[in-house]
């Protein structure tokens, strides 16, 4: 038995370089020995156990077939099933490693095979040099010319891919979440393929599960938010290209998935300095923090601020955020850890309350002033104390309804203090492309200057996104949640 190891460092992120190696038929866009190619019986290229049959510029003709393949690792392995060179039992590993020093990618690429007496150096020269060597030079090459496209990348992977999706079967509880198999169509115009990593999970989906807010029509997909890969590009799309690391926050739901196709306008690219499983919990929060600070009520120094649910995903960043720009921040919380979590991310003042009674203890704290605003994700349950916990002339800002929606408003009661309330959300602020790239990129610098340090208080599985959603119903989260998908 003969064995074949070549190593070799590329130019390129790992995950640059796995979006193209673990497509098992990507070998004839950069390898220079490979002709034409195909994956037998129309399976996707990433399926376990499916084979590709392809032809050597030299007039070969070879049968391959995928045994395994692993995202978390880097790892794929693969053996001939017949060829018409003499390699016999050939078995293959492909083995991708990230290098520290410097966004780069290891790649180590070995074999055992059987080849006939007397041609053994023959065929390892071949196998070391021709496939190996000159594998490394063609992905070289073909990442290179990758950066300088100008126009859209032209070739798909393929048609419709499997994916796993959470579906909702109908409005209800968490048991109403289903994994299933879905077929995710190749980009159209304007569109990208993603494989997602990881997936955020929001207090939205829930209320969407419920039936509150109206988006879906049962059955059908949910989750707003995910970080992974670009996996092929439609017609028209320039500004992304295969191997990119990119998150989304999207108005359409659909997001608790392996894979999915959406508007490429609706994408970001990711920083270096931002990791997919960050993304996932900080885009969509991390924007509703810009957005309700910045945009819906521009605070300022030195004012005072409630943030309801201040040890959340949204809250923690909110506490931070508002710190950050100079603001007195008091957060209401339901347990004692969580006032200690929301302290130390820029509370000068943690309230805890199980019954939403807040408003004597704010008062308290601000000399009897009230709070400039109050960012209100609870709804229903915090509505009395909203009243009494504001200054004159204080904005309430409700973005959210965990506990249902808001009753009618007093119009005495507002005018008793002048208040102003806003029901914002976030789409209608992300809807134009330039702002949510100026949106995203003001939550990625504050991370990656560690003004916003992102907190992710549970991780589940995909399949488990029913305890997922039980866990944040029953307040049992701190920080955000991520489905790895």
């Amino acid at each position: 038995m003969l064995r074949v190891t070549r190593s070799a460092i590329i130019d390129a992120p790992i995950e640059r370089v796995w979006a193209v190696l673990r497509d098992f038929n990507s070998h004839d866009r950069w390898h220079p020995a490979v002709g034409d190619s195909h994956i037998e019986n129309g399976e996707a290229a990433d399926q376990v156990g499916c084979v590709r049959n392809f032809h050597l510029r030299d007039g070969n003709h070879i049968r391959e077939q995928l045994l395994a393949l692993s995202d978390e690792e880097h790892v794929s392995t693969y053996c001939i099933l017949d060829a018409t060179v003499p390699l016999r039992r050939y078995v293959a590993t492909v083995r991708l490693r990230r290098v520290t020093d410097g966004d780069r990618t290891f790649w180590h690429w070995e074999s055992t095979f059987d080849a006939p007496a007397g041609r053994e150096r023959e065929l390892a020269d071949m196998v070391g040099s021709g496939v190996y060597e000159a594998g490394f030079a063609g992905l070289r090459r073909y990442l290179s010319e990758s950066r300088r496209v100008t126009g859209p990348v032209p070739r798909a992977v393929g048609g419709a891919i499997t994916s796993q999706a959470v579906t909702l079967a109908g409005f209800g509880g968490s048991d109403r979440l289903h994994l299933e198999t879905v077929e995710v169509p190749p980009p159209g115009p304007g569109e990208v393929r993603l494989r997602q990593s990881f997936v955020g999970v929001n207090f939205i989906d829930v209320l969407i599960r419920r039936g509150i807010f109206a988006m879906v029509t049962p059955p059908a997909p949910i989750g707003m938010e995910a970080a992974g890969t670009v996996i092929d590009v439609g017609e028209g799309v320039y500004q992304l290209m295969p191997g990119d690391r990119v998150a989304y926050a999207h108005a359409v739901p659909g997001a608790y998935a392996t894979l999915r196709t959406l508007p490429a306008d609706r994408v970001v690219a990711l920083p270096d300095a931002i990791a997919a499983e960050t993304a996932a919990a900080l885009l969509f929060k991390g924007m509703t923090a810009e957005y309700l600070l910045n945009r819906v009520h521009q605070v300022k120094a030195g004012d005072w601020v409630l943030v309801h649910a201040a040890a959340g995903g949204v809250g923690l960043l909110l506490c931070q955020w508002a710190r950050h720009l100079g603001a007195r921040v008091i957060g209401a919380v339901s347990t004692e850890e969580k006032a200690r979590v929301a302290r130390e991310h820029g509370c000068e003042v943690s309230i805890v309350t199980l019954d939403y009674r807040f408003a004597e203890a704010v008062k308290t704290v601000t000399k009897g002033q009230g709070v400039a605003v109050v960012y209100d994700s609870i709804g229903a349950a915090a509505a009395a104390d909203n009243y009494e916990a504001l200054a004159p002339t204080g904005h309430w800002v409700s973005f959210g309804e965990a506990t249902g929606a808001l009753p009618a408003l007093d119009p005495h009661r507002q005018a008793a203090k002048s208040l102003r309330l806003s029901r914002p959300v976030l789409f209608h602020y992300t809807a134009d492309p330039a702002r949510l790239s100026e949106m995203a990129a003001q939550v990625f610098a504050l991370a990656a200057a560690g003004t916003l340090r992102v907190t992710i208080g549970s991780r589940f599985p995909l399949a488990a996104a029913a305890a997922a959603h039980r866990a944040l119903e029953a307040r049992q989260s701190t920080g955000s949640i991520v489905l790895i998908a």
